[in-house]
């Protein structure tokens, strides 16, 4: 069974940095893609970045060149590095990886 667990959230101001990860049990890491998303209140969650399993990353429009998704096939682990932080970046971010999702961090942007 596949299991997540997300750490790095947290209260930053607005122009700030964090970063968040995702640990991710199980054997077969190395051979999926893996994705960050977000959920503001009141609001759909989004895909904010996905690695594949190749390392090809994508982006949304809205965190392009502020934000950076890598990952360590050692660590079983994917990052995304947030630099510039903006208030509208506050959400709660999951990570995802096949059918799974973790339980959330909290990201809060003050201006």
């Amino acid at each position: 069974q596949v299991q997540l667990v997300e750490s790095g959230g947290g209260l930053v101001q607005f122009g700030g940095s964090l970063r968040l990860s995702c640990a991710v049990s199980g054997s077969i890491f190395t051979i999926y893609s893996v994705g960050w998303y977000r959920q503001a209140p009141g609001k759909q969650r989004e895909l904010v970045a996905r690695i594949g399993s190749d390392y090809s990353t994508a982006y949304a429009d809205s965190v392009k060149g502020r934000f950076t998704i890598s990952r360590d096939n050692a660590k079983k682990t994917v990052y995304l590095q947030m630099n510039s932080l903006k208030p509208e970046d506050t959400a709660v971010y999951y990570c995802n990886f096949i059918a799974a999702w973790g339980q959330g961090t909290q990201v809060t942007v003050s201006s």
